[in-house]
C-alpha cells in the first residue's frame, strides 16, 4: 500500500530559500533513485526556520528505510529537531480529489 512520509526539522534560516535550492539540487536528483520513491514536495518556512518534505512511496518499508538514511543526512547538514510520520494513503478518496497514488498517474 502506498504511503506518505512527512519529515520536518529546524534549520538555520540562512540555509533556506535560494541557498537550499542551490545546495540541494544534487540531493533532489538522488532522491529519484531511492527504492519505492514516487514523488516529493519540498517544504520550508524561513520565518520559523523549518524545512522538510512530503514524500510519496510505494510501500511502508521503502519509506522507513529512506527515513532512517535521510534523517542522518539532514542532521549532517545542520538540521535539528527532526520529526517524522508515515501515513497510509486512502487511494479511493485521494483519486476523487485528483491526488496521485502512482508515479505520474492520477488515481493510480
Amino acid at each position: 500500500m502506498a504511503v506518505i512520509l512527512q519529515i520536518d526539522f529546524t534549520m538555520p534560516a540562512e540555509m533556506l530559500g535560494e541557498n537550499l535550492t542551490n545546495a540541494a539540487r544534487e540531493l533532489a536528483e538522488s532522491i529519484n533513485q531511492e527504492p519505492g520513491f514516487i514523488s516529493k514536495i519540498w517544504t520550508e518556512n524561513a520565518a520559523t526556520g523549518e524545512a522538510g518534505g512530503i514524500y510519496h512511496f510505494t510501500d511502508r518499508a521503502s519509506a522507513q528505510a529512506y527515513l532512517e538514511m535521510h534523517s542522518k543526512r539532514v542532521e549532517a547538514m545542520g538540521a535539528e529537531q527532526i520529526r517524522s510520520r508515515i501515513f497510509d494513503i486512502n487511494e479511493t478518496l485521494t483519486a476523487i480529489n485528483a491526488g496521485q497514488t502512482g508515479k505520474g498517474q492520477p488515481g493510480h
